[in-house]
């Protein structure tokens, strides 16, 4: 696999990774992501990223199965910021959101909820 562009993972080894409905362009959700989360989803064609509060490696949908397979990688001109453009199974926020960014800065519940969070992480 060609390495393509070096992407510059910084002091603490993580990178942001926005990831953003491949057809739709909606902008889904953003997590980050370690050298070993971007090989494996280069690897796998899955969405792999990292958790910063249970300091470990986590594949997108694996508990809920609302994964994201990646049509294309892309890195931003400073080679420090990802985006996964993604083909997203049901919901991609925890809340049972499509999004996680589906409330205003005032509060107002602007997004669908797509799925019960109570039933999928019991």
């Amino acid at each position: 696999m060609d390495d393509g562009i070096a992407v510059d993972f910084g002091e603490d080894g993580l990178v942001p990774a926005v990831a953003q409905d491949a057809e739709t362009g909606e902008i889904l959700m953003l997590a980050y992501v370690s050298p070993e989360a971007l090989e494996r989803t280069r690897e796998t064609g899955r969405a792999h990223y990292y958790s910063r509060s249970r300091d470990e490696l986590w594949e997108k949908g694996a508990t809920s199965g609302h994964v994201q397979s990646v049509e294309e990688i892309r890195v931003d001109c400073d080679a420090d910021t990802l985006l996964y453009l993604v083909d997203q199974e049901g919901g991609a926020c925890h809340t049972g959101h499509r999004s996680c960014f589906y409330r205003t800065i005032e509060g107002e519940n602007v997004g669908e909820q797509v799925f019960d969070p109570d039933e999928v992480y019991e």
